[in-house]
């Protein structure tokens, strides 16, 4: 190793020259075939100028013009020899940590840098079979990781496997995340909500909200009280629509604004009974916890091994193939 032209977690650009290796052989050897070259031309020309004047035979000629090709073939070889001391970024991405300084010796083979395109990354995720007929390229997803809580990234669906894994009766999808501001790194684990439709101005409530009976569900909604910390419990009817995790939806029963037991059911005796409203963080828990009819999210979540002038992920009419792969290179010695 000569030069080394990249720091580490340098962004190199395709084609630029990140390591140059002792190239004093290899350019001997590309002049000497120019010269053979050069030679092989020289009587090949006299040659024909011979054979017109019947001094020479034709099949001179025809052995020189052989001559000429063989020479030059020996320099397109040498030049070929010449070009792999030159390692090229293959294309746009990011430096990793190298494993060479100057003055090492390397062997064909040898890896050198790490380099990674991460403007877009995929994440390799699966769902029941059920789902199947509900997710196409093209849908959304959003995604979490642990490393960086309390963040959501979006995703799109480019593929779908089209064979259902028999062991577990799951289906593959792989989705690819907008990653310009580099947060993502490949290999960290994530946590994949996968959207099957958005419902503008649903009544949620969370889960624990339900009391089901006789095959029926029940919530207790909160009425004004004679004072104002009693609230009145009474017991409510309510059909329910879309789950996630967590959370309901309520399709009928109940009003935007309402507000329902979510704690301490058992406690109350009938309907009609008064009930105070208490923060199960700060009180004593003595009372109901009560919780009102808030927006509804995405319905299915599982945990997944993560798998980079515009969109990198970006789904031309809902079809895959809008976005390019997400690109990773290990260049060594000969490769």
């Amino acid at each position: 190793v000569t030069q080394i032209n990249f720091r580490d977690a340098d962004r190199v650009r395709r084609g630029q020259l990140l390591v140059q290796l002792d190239d004093q052989l290899p350019m001997a050897q590309v002049k000497q075939a120019e010269a053979e070259v050069s030679i092989a031309r020289a009587n090949h020309r006299r040659n024909r100028e011979l054979v017109e004047e019947k001094f020479i035979a034709q099949r001179a000629v025809d052995e020189s013009a052989a001559n000429v090709q063989v020479a030059e073939a020996k320099l397109a070889l040498a030049r070929a020899t010449l070009a792999r001391l030159k390692i090229l970024a293959p294309f746009d991405g990011i430096a990793g940590i190298r494993s060479i300084n100057v003055g090492d010796y390397l062997k064909d083979g040898a890896d050198i840098v790490n380099i990674e395109d991460l403007d877009a990354l995929y994440v390799d995720f699966r769902l029941p079979e059920r789902f199947q007929t509900k997710v196409r390229p093209g849908q959304a997803a959003l995604v979490e990781v642990d490393a960086l809580p309390g963040r959501r990234y979006n995703a799109v669906i480019q593929a779908i496997d089209p064979a259902v894994d028999a062991n577990g009766r799951s289906i593959s999808l792989r989705g690819c995340i907008d990653n310009r501001y580099l947060q993502l790194r490949p290999g960290m684990f994530a946590r994949v909500t996968s959207v099957f439709g958005v419902r503008e101005n649903a009544r949620v409530i969370p889960e624990e909200a339900i009391v089901p009976q006789s095959g029926k569900q029940y919530v207790y909604r909160l009425a004004v009280g004679p004072d104002q910390d009693t609230r009145i419990a009474q017991r409510v009817e309510v059909r329910v629509g879309m789950r996630i995790p967590g959370k309901v939806e309520i399709t009928e029963g109940l009003q935007a604004g309402d507000v329902v037991v979510t704690a301490g059911q058992q406690r109350i005796q009938k309907d009609g009974s008064p009930v105070r409203v208490v923060d199960l963080k700060g009180g004593n828990g003595s009372a109901a916890a009560a919780s009102g009819a808030g927006p509804a999210g995405g319905p299915v979540t599982l945990d997944v091994p993560a798998a980079r002038s515009g969109n990198p992920c970006a789904v031309a009419s809902g079809k895959p193939g809008g976005a390019p792969a997400p690109k990773s290179a290990r260049p060594t010695l000969g490769g």
